[in-house]
């Protein structure tokens, strides 16, 4: 049988990829510390640098505009 796959909390994937980013230890270091192969971590690395503007974004936030058309019609 095959092995199952291990996913992994938002939380510490922000945490390894902010890790890779600043550059203190190669990816090969993190992929030791951390249990997760190095084209993992690069892949997560690429999503935080891709998604990092939406932070900044102005305007309401996409949750509060899915939440008011869920409650609407309840009213």
């Amino acid at each position: 049988m095959g092995q199952k796959r291990t996913t992994h909390s938002e939380e510490f994937k922000a945490r390894v990829a902010m890790e890779a980013i600043k550059g203190v230890q190669t990816l090969s270091e993190l992929s030791a510390a951390h249990g997760v192969p190095p084209t993992v971590i690069a892949h997560w690395k690429r999503q935080l640098r891709e998604g990092a503007p939406e932070v900044f974004r102005r305007g309401p936030a996409s949750g509060a505009r899915r939440e008011d058309d869920l409650t609407t019609p309840l009213y």
